[in-house]
Order: C-alpha cells, then sequence, then structure tokens
C-alpha cells in the first residue's frame, strides 16, 4: 500500500508544475495593464509606471518572471494581492469556508436517499437545469423563488439585520452558536438556491452512474450466486454488488468535485456569494496576478487532493488495484 501512495504521488509533481505553467501564463493573456489599473482614473506618469512595473517585477523577461514566481511558491509564498496588500493564503483561507459551506450542502443534495418523494422531484429538477447553462438556470430560480413567490433572498450570506463574529467561518455554523433568534433560519434560506443551482449537474451525473453501475453489477453471475444460496436482498446489494460499482461511482463524485469548483465560480458571481468563486471572478476583472496565479494553483492543488484520495480509496475498496 505505501508502494502504492509513493507512486501516486509522484504523478502529482509533474502534474503541478504543469498548472503552474498554465496559471502563469493564463493572467499574461489576459488583456490590461495591472499598473494602469492600480492607477485608477487619476493616471500615472510614464517615469512612475515604469518604476512600479520595475517594482512588481513586470518589467522583467517573461521568463525571469515564472523562475522567481516558482521560487517564491516553492519557499511557501504565494504572494500578495496587488489590491488589498494582503496576502493571498490569508484571503483564500478567510474565504474558502463559504465555498466548503455552499459545496458540502450542494454534495449532500447530491446524495439524498433515492426512492423518496423529495428524490423524485430533486431528479426532475436535476434533469431540466443539467440541460441549461447554470447561470441560466440560476437566474430563473432568482425570477421564480425570489422574484414572484419572494420564498427565498436574492444574494448574500445572511441578513444585514444580524451580525455576530465569526467562529468557524460556516455561516449556519456561526449563526447557530450566537443565539441570535431568527440567525440560523437566515443563513439557511440564503443558502437554498445557490445550493440547489450548485448541486444540479452533480446530481444528475451521480445519480445515472450510480444507477447504470448497479444494474451492470446486479447482473453479474456472483451477485446471482449469492441469491442462489439464500442471501438477504440488503446483504447481496450491500456487500457484494454495491463494493463493486462503488468503483465507477467513485470516479464520477472525484470529477465533480472539479465541476463543483468550476460551478461555485458562476455561482457564486450569480448570488453574490462571499466565496473564492466571486473572489477570482473579481481578481480577473482587477488583474489582480498575484491572486489569480495563486488562486487557480490552490484550487487546482485542492481538485488533486481529491483525486488523489479517489485512487486511494479503489486500493482500500478493490485490493488488486494497487498491486498492478
Amino acid at each position: 500500500m505505501i508502494r502504492f501512495i509513493l507512486g501516486k504521488l509522484l504523478y502529482l509533481v509533474p502534474t503541478f508544475l504543469g498548472i503552474t505553467i498554465v496559471a502563469f501564463a493564463f493572467v499574461r493573456v489576459l488583456p490590461g495593464d495591472p499598473v494602469l489599473l492600480m492607477a485608477g482614473e487619476r493616471g500615472i506618469s510614464p517615469e512612475r509606471h515604469a518604476q512600479l512595473a520595475e517594482q512588481l517585477g513586470f518589467a522583467q523577461p517573461v521568463w525571469q518572471q515564472y523562475l522567481h514566481f516558482l521560487g517564491r511558491l516553492l519557499q511557501g509564498d504565494l504572494g500578495n494581492s496587488l489590491v488589498t496588500k494582503k496576502p493571498v493564503l490569508t484571503e483564500f483561507l478567510s474565504l474558502f469556508p463559504a465555498t466548503v459551506e455552499l459545496g458540502l450542502v450542494a454534495i449532500i443534495i447530491a446524495a439524498i436517499r433515492r426512492g423518496s418523494w423529495f428524490d423524485q422531484i430533486s431528479m426532475t429538477t436535476a434533469l431540466v437545469g443539467f440541460s441549461m447553462p447554470i447561470f441560466w438556470w440560476g437566474l430563473l430560480l432568482i425570477i421564480m423563488f425570489s422574484g414572484i413567490l419572494q420564498w427565498t433572498p436574492v444574494s448574500g450570506r445572511i441578513s444585514l439585520m444580524y451580525f455576530f463574529p465569526s467562529v468557524t467561518g460556516f455561516m449556519l455554523i456561526d449563526s447557530l452558536i450566537s443565539g441570535q433568534k431568527g440567525a440560523f433560519v437566515s443563513a439557511l434560506s440564503h443558502l437554498i438556491l445557490p445550493s440547489v443551482v450548485l448541486a444540479t449537474i452533480p446530481l444528475a451525473v451521480i445519480a445515472r452512474q450510480t444507477r447504470s453501475a448497479m444494474l451492470e453489477v446486479l447482473g453479474e453471475d456472483y451477485v446471482r450466486t449469492a441469491r442462489a444460496k439464500g442471501m438477504s436482498a440488503s446483504r447481496v446489494v450491500g456487500v457484494h454488488a454495491l463494493r463493486n460499482a462503488m468503483i465507477p461511482v467513485i470516479t464520477t463524485i472525484g470529477l465533480q468535485i472539479g465541476v463543483l469548483m468550476a460551478g461555485a465560480i458562476l455561482t457564486e458571481t450569480i448570488f453574490s456569494w462571499p466565496g473564492i468563486g466571486k473572489w477570482m471572478i473579481d481578481s480577473i476583472s482587477r488583474r489582480d496576478y498575484p491572486v489569480v496565479q495563486s488562486g487557480l494553483l490552490l484550487i487546482a492543488g485542492l481538485v488533486m487532493v481529491v483525486n488523489l484520495l479517489v485512487d486511494l480509496t479503489y486500493g482500500l475498496i478493490n485490493p488488486r488495484i494497487r498491486h498492478k
């Protein structure tokens, strides 16, 4: 198992190096001058522009900028935002709980117990939402439930009438322990629509993958043999069928983490959700190079870790995989 884990870790090195190149190149092809954007409407003299460009490292050749960026990255320095002057990692960690909270609720919605009336409604809704762009689906839900029915808020994480210190970063937990009457309900109501929008694609994909995998496994000879021996249906499905059917399902779930992160960018923008997705969009519009570069690396790193965990789960579910 240790050799299996080390082999998977070695694959991450060239992958992460490639991600650094993509992240570095991405911000360099964006139109606009970050120095001029920092100056704002006041403008800036050519001398001051050259001085700031030299100070920020933009006057160096591109390959030197990349090596400097890679060197600082290896030292754990992700740089500071050009706009807020705060460390990128500090901003990321302060906003990440909002995205995690949104993603966890979306995953819970996607993994709801099958066969219930809620499951039938959610699956029908997911198939409808899956057939249209996520931003259009989000706007339709806002118009229906926030505009016409006025059941849910339009944007934000909680009503402005509530204020309490952030303890965990998760609004549902912080509002609950704050003791303020109505705070938890307000936080939950703000979370409903964005989590439903974000859960739409994973719900449809994971549910269909689980169903097809289970139908395929239930038709195998060893499952029929287990039934012929008189084993209970729950034991046949839970022990023999589900264990093998989970391998393609786990693959799908691992891939959907990347979809969730991509969907979070649009979802957070539509609902003004203060997470890393909206943070990235705002940074791109402001040409905040350090935030965009390091933000892409952090998000890609999370996806890589999740996929590594998926590979390790393979080895736990099916020992034959780790011996290949």
